[in-house]
This record gives C-alpha cells, structure tokens and sequence, in this order.
C-alpha cells in the first residue's frame, strides 16, 4: 500500500504528537504507512509528488482562515499559505484528502465558500451529527449509524456549502458537519481522531486560546471525559479502507 500523508497544522509540539497518535489509533494505520509533515517544523517539499501516497488527511489547529491578516502570527500565516497552496494540486490531481475541523476552513476557503467566526461557531464538548439523506450510499459513512457522537471545539465555521459540493452531516448549532466534494476530497468540522482523553489535552493547551473562559477547563473536560466518539472515528477507518492503493 502506498502511505497516507498526513499534513500538521498545530505548532504545539505535545498537542501535535497525541493527534498524530489519534490519527493513526482512528484509521488503523502504523507510523510506518504514512509520512508526516508538521508544517510549523517544516516547509512542503519542492516537487512533492501527491501520486507517491494514497491520500492526504490534514489534521487540526489553532489558525482560523477567517482571522484577519493582522491578527495572525507569522506561525499561523505561514502554515496556512502552505497548506492552500497545496489545495489545487490536490484537486487537480484526484488526490484522496480528509480534513478535520481547520481542515474545512482550508477548504470551504479554497474552494470559495464563506467561512467566518459570525454564526456556527461552537463551544468544546460533544454534538450529534445526523446523517443527511445524500450521504445514504458514501463510503466514508458505511458502516455508521444515522446519527454519530462527535467532539467539537471551533471559533469559525462555513457559513454555506461550497458549490458543488454534497452536504453529508449535519449538527444542530453548526449545520455543515461533514462535506464531500467530488468523488475524493471530503471534510469534517468535528474531530473524528478525537476522544476525551485527546480533548482533555487539548483543553489544557488551548484554555487561553480564545475557545472558552478559561475558568471552564476542569468542567469541560469532566463533560467530555466519558464521552463515546468511536463511530466518528470510523470516518478515518473507512477513508483509509476505501482509498488505500498499491
């Protein structure tokens, strides 16, 4: 099987390395099928070739495309500027990828959805996604029933679908949950590698992050301590199952 190439976008190094683990506990793959690029460690090679791999799953992080330029650090304006810049070559060449939560702010912004912090923002801790009627035969759902657990924590959210896009998930305060666009770039806003014991982590991390007071870490984690997210994780299960190629 050619490797899954799986894109960081976090620069805390702690935060970072536990979702790498979640990622590859979630999809079923080993260190040794995927190659791991951390973009505030590094650059995207020059000439990387996307056929050497059997797609790409790009992970979370604490950089909003919807921030204004100002209000970015250099960290954060770089990895995002490397990570769209990757997106039409991506397209272009029918190149399996899988964003998770900043994964579809990189996506809705690429393929010029409105993404913004005005109206579907929400607070950490856990959400129903329900299965919409035009996801009855994807393959990333197989498997899952109608209405899936997730753990969610976000400032800004797509505002409306990307044209051409097929909505999959939907939740009640953020209805774009999961998108599909074409046959092989898909995007969730909740965190299918996560469960509480990432999230409790997270929480620690990001406390002055601008996601909640953070007098509330120690209630928020407790509320996502027990809670069960291994149907979503299967969405990273299947994308491996389905995309993995020689």
């Amino acid at each position: 099987m050619k490797p899954f190439l799986v894109i960081q976008l976090r620069p805390e190094a702690e935060v970072a390395d536990d979702e790498y683990a979640a990622i590859l506990r979630r999809s079923g793959l080993t260190d040794h099928a995927t190659r791991r690029i951390r973009l505030d460690r590094e650059t995207l090679p020059d000439g990387l070739d996307l056929s050497a791999f059997s797609g790409v799953i790009v992970g979370g992080g604490p950089g909003c495309v919807s921030d204004p330029p100002e209000a970015k650090t250099p960290m954060e304006a770089r990895i995002e500027a490397q990570i769209l810049s990757l997106m039409p070559r991506i397209a272009e060449s029918g190149t399996a990828f899988l964003g998770c939560c900043y994964g579809i702010g990189i996506l809705g912004r690429f393929l010029g959805a409105p993404v913004s912090q005005d109206h579907h923002g929400e607070d950490v801790g856990a959400i129903i996604c329900r299965r919409r009627p035009e996801a009855a035969h994807d393959p990333l759902l197989n498997g899952l029933p109608d209405q899936i657990t997730a753990l969610v924590g976000h400032k800004e959210a797509l505002d409306a679908l990307p044209h051409g896009a097929v909505h999959l998930l939907e939740g009640e305060c953020c209805p774009i949950q999961m998108l599909r666009y074409g046959d092989r770039i898909y995007a969730t806003q909740f965190h299918p590698e996560a469960d509480g014991a990432n999230f409790a982590l997270r929480i620690a991390v990001y406390k002055n992050k601008g996601y909640f007071a953070p007098e509330r870490a120690a209630e928020l984690t407790a509320a996502c301590a027990d809670i069960r997210t291994e149907a979503s994780g299967r969405v990273l299960a299947n994308f491996v199952h389905h995309f993995a190629r020689d």
